[in-house]
Order: structure tokens, then sequence, then C-alpha cells
């Protein structure tokens, strides 16, 4: 079974071919349909030999179609400070891609 790891929004993913990856949303005007391509690649293994990048392998790529952009559920963020009466509440919702992997170059 062949895998990659790539890197893409300060993370790191073990993919293969088939999987759905849930990354940080990348910039530019993307919609769903859309191929993106990951060239920051740090692992290829096609289950007989491993290559290794030092920190990335040149010339390997990943490429993939975008299936669903979104906003993740909400994080509530609340500071406080004890005796000072300080208190603030904060709603977060992280944007967020999910991708396709169709195939490792």
């Amino acid at each position: 079974m062949e895998f990659a790891v790539i890197q893409t929004g300060g993370k790191q993913y073990k993919v293969a071919v088939g999987d759905t990856v849930t990354i940080e949303k990348l910039t530019g005007e993307l919609k769903e349909g859309d191929k993106v391509t990951f060239d920051k690649v740090l692992i290829v293994d096609n289950g007989k030999d491993t290559t290794l990048g030092t920190p990335f392998i040149k010339g390997a790529s990943v490429a993939g179609t975008i299936s669903e952009i979104g906003r993740a559920k909400k994080v509530i963020v609340i500071k406080y400070k004890q005796k000072s009466r300080y208190q603030k509440k904060n709603g977060h919702r992280q944007p967020f891609m999910k991708v396709k992997i169709d195939a490792i170059k």
C-alpha cells in the first residue's frame, strides 16, 4: 500500500490514494471540485522502498480534489481572572477543507 506524508497548514498528514483528509483552509479563490497539488512531501513509501526528504522530496507531489469547504463546530474561549471581576467569553469556528487524495507522484 502506497502512502505519503505531506505538510500543509503547519501540520503533517499521512495520506494514501482514496483517502479523505480534513486540512486547514488553503488561501486563494478555491471552490468544491477544484484540483489541488501538495508539493511539500516529506516521505513516500510504495511498499518496497521508502524515500525520505531533507526536509522535502524534490519533484514529488500529491494531487487531490476539494470535496468540501466548511467551518468546524464552535469552540468557546473563556478568559477569566479571579478576584478582579474580569471575564470574557468568545466563540470561534475554524475554517477547513476536505480533500480527496487522487494520486501520489
